[in-house]
């Protein structure tokens, strides 16, 4: 394994080289911590007097369940106890009417002018129930964030969906834009063949400015080149992978880690959570306890080995849930300062 410099870097030092970082993303296995790691890193940079957006594009919230508190209803609101901090759990019903009336118009036109006398409402019911229409809207939603909160907020955090729905989000960063330009290209080809015996290239030209559906494409181009220059930039962006020392979520994390690298959006390292200290399993006469220590360490170790140079924070395990601002505030202390105890005996 190839390891730049940056990456033998805990979460203290890492942040300190990225000054200029504004949104980072955290992904993983459902279950690992995703929304814990993120507010815990959210609440550092408040702490720090910048203002912070805490975002949650999970389908299924646990923002309002975490800071026990109402963050519901998709408008951004304050978290009470802590300063600077702010949380919106995204949602995307306007997102997909928006959708749905462009659809509407934009079909109704095409029909009228291919002289089709059909109702569109059934082509549109079907393709706003598409799975993949779905992840389009939540796709756009981000991209309105990125563009219109990165401008109020200092810092943009977001707790992405469970893994998969993560990887299809991402991935869209990439593919958006090849449909994009493949639309746009088919548009202005649709557009030539109506003046095509007018012989007047500026006749064309004056048709692609005036044309409804090609002026949403190019502003739709627009957005999302800003976006994306946003997501590749290492500077400016970073995604987190959350893991359990447990066998199924850290293969998961080797396989997500190569799957964002592929769409190029810089990897920010891996934070481990839910550790039992070596203190807490010396003490106990709990046999559970015992043995999901010596099954942990064997994990840690295979952390270590394949994905030890990108590990910048760990996590304990708590005596009691993580709920509210003050666990918030423990969490992140321990992400930015705790180190298991037992590290220096397993020779990584």
């Amino acid at each position: 394994m190839v390891v730049k410099l940056e990456e033998k870097l805990m979460l203290p030092d890492f942040l300190s080289q990225k000054p200029k970082l504004k949104f980072l993303f955290t992904g993983g296995k459902g279950g690992v911590g995703k929304t814990i790691s993120a507010a815990g890193l959210a609440y550092k940079f408040s702490e720090e007097g910048r203002r912070t957006l805490l975002v949650s594009l999970n389908p299924v919230h646990s923002l309002s369940s975490l800071f026990g508190q109402d963050i519901a209803g998709g408008k951004i609101k304050p978290v009470e106890g802590a300063s600077n901090l702010y949380a919106l759990e995204v949602e995307i019903e306007d997102i997909v009417e928006r959708y749905k009336t462009n659809i509407s118009k934009r079909l109704s036109e095409f029909l009228k002018w291919a002289d089709i006398p059909m109702n569109p409402k059934p082509f549109i019911d079907i393709a706003t129930t598409n799975p993949a229409f779905q992840e389009s809207a939540m796709f756009d939603k981000m991209v309105d964030v990125i563009l219109e909160q990165g401008q109020e907020y200092n810092v943009v955090v977001f707790d992405t969906a469970a893994i998969a729905n993560a990887a299809r989000l991402i991935g869209l960063s990439k593919i958006y834009g090849l449909w994009l330009e493949r639309m746009i290209e088919s548009r202005k080809e649709a557009l030539s063949l109506r003046v095509k015996l007018s012989f007047r290239k500026e006749k064309v030209i004056e048709e692609i400015k005036k044309d409804p559906m090609m002026a949403d494409l190019l502003s739709m181009q627009e957005r999302f080149t800003k976006v994306k220059n946003i997501l590749l930039n290492e500077e400016l962006t970073s995604f987190f992978f959350v893991t359990l020392p447990l066998s199924l979520p850290i293969a998961v994390v080797k396989r997500f880690i190569k799957m964002v690298r592929g769409f190029d959006i810089p990897v920010g390292g891996v934070i481990v959570n839910q550790i039992i200290p070596k203190s807490i399993a010396l003490s106990t006469t709990n046999e559970y306890i015992k043995n999901k220590y010596n099954e942990q360490l064997g994990y840690m170790r295979e952390i270590g080995r394949d994905l030890g140079p990108l590990v910048r924070s760990y996590i304990p395990v708590y005596p009691s849930e993580v709920v509210g601002v003050n666990m918030i505030s423990k969490v992140s202390k321990d992400m930015f300062s705790w180190i298991p105890d037992f590290l220096d005996e397993l020779d990584l």
